[in-house]
């Protein structure tokens, strides 16, 4: 049995009329920058996740980079981030002139923890970005105390979390900005790059859109050096039809989750740690990763098997050529450094059948009972 690890010719076919007649409807317009089907998409996203400010932005990346320009960091300032999560979340710091400063993550979670963060709080210190990683939201409510006393900004890294809750609240509405991708393997996917940057103050909704284009808010009048950090109106009105249909696909993606719970225990696969669904968060399971020995034995068997895997992250950022001298040689990580070890996704998408789950389990039980 085949088992890709994402399969979008599904999602795909069950909204193509739709996506068609959503295309059509920007190409006869033929506006293809701003416009109606963009600012429908940031109405529509910010009345899902509770906040007043939604600005649609390139990438996610872009979404990370433009909220750093916006508090004006820069050079000379740093910015807390976990040392285990996407290139993005570190390297968007790094591009403003300002330095990340890494800590290491929650055993449990791979999460950034506060206690890991208030000890390497400084004068310097602008900044810290969270990052809800897998589909599951780092615990807020202590960072966001010790930012509050430290006065320093928080940055969500939502891209993997559109849907997640903590307490009751949306992923992205916790701190001073989230910031979401829609690369088109995420939750909900765009038919190429694009992101979100969600807010609640008014002026720094402003100068988020000031920033995405260049600086300007009239034409060829810059009142600053922005970017072009722009979401194409097709990105858009694609995401619009998606979007009614996203919390289907991550329940769906949740009871995926349950099924393979069900299945590992049923195998009795102890050697295996399986992801946790941490009190008062929604995890809505972008991705569904254990944690296993001889990981990259695994991994190769199960592809032998036809059964699609990844690795989200191999290489933690205190470990990454460009990064290097970042961090002091004392410095330690053993959590990240375990985990980017042990980690192995497994297909979760909400297509993905129980048929296809049991054969995922049992190809892994068949390895590690070798």
């Amino acid at each position: 049995m085949r088992v890709p690890f994402l399969d979008l010719t599904i999602q795909y076919a069950s909204i193509r009329d739709d996506i068609h007649a959503a295309i059509d409807r920007v190409c006869a317009s033929q506006q293809f920058i701003g416009g109606p089907e963009l600012e429908a998409f940031e109405q529509e996203v910010a009345a899902t996740i509770g906040v007043p400010f939604a600005v649609g932005v390139s990438s996610g990346t872009d979404a990370l980079l433009v909220s750093l320009m916006a508090l004006g960091i820069g050079a000379g300032d740093e910015v807390v981030t976990p040392t285990f999560s996407f290139f993005a979340t570190a390297g968007s710091v790094v591009r403003t002139g300002a330095r990340p400063v890494f800590v290491d993550v929650d055993p449990a979670t791979l999460t950034m923890r506060a206690e890991e963060v208030e000890r390497v709080i400084g004068p310097r210190t602008k900044a810290i970005i969270p990052v809800h990683l897998y589909g599951l939201c780092a615990d807020m409510a202590p960072l966001l105390a010790l930012a509050a006393d430290a006065g320093i900004a928080v940055i969500e890294d939502a891209a993997q979390a559109l849907g997640a809750t903590y307490h009751g609240r949306q992923a992205g509405a916790l701190g001073t900005f989230g910031c979401f991708s829609f690369f088109p393997s995420k939750n909900l996917g765009a038919f190429g790059d694009a992101g979100l940057v969600t807010v609640h103050d008014e002026a720094l909704a402003a100068r988020i859109k000031r920033l995405r284009n260049h600086g300007a808010e009239q034409r060829y009048y810059h009142r600053e050096i922005g970017g072009n950090f722009r979401l194409d109106a097709l990105q858009a009105a694609v995401l619009r039809v998606k979007l009614p249909h996203l919390s289907g696909w991550n329940a769906a993606r949740e009871a995926n989750a349950r099924t393979y719970k069900q299945l590992f225990d049923a195998a009795g696969l102890g050697k295996v740690v399986l992801p946790v669904d941490a009190p008062g968060r929604r995890h809505i399971y972008h991705q569904f990763v254990i944690r296993v020995p001889e990981r990259d034995r695994v991994r190769a068997h199960l592809a032998e098997r036809g059964v699609g895997t990844d690795v989200y992250y191999p290489v933690p950022f205190h470990r990454q050529e460009c990064f290097a001298g970042l961090t002091p040689p004392d410095r330690q990580f053993p959590e990240a450094d375990r985990a980017a070890a042990e980690v192995l996704a497994l297909p979760i998408f909400p297509e993905l059948t129980h048929a296809q789950q049991t054969h995922v389990v049992d190809v892994i039980a068949e390895c590690l009972k070798d």
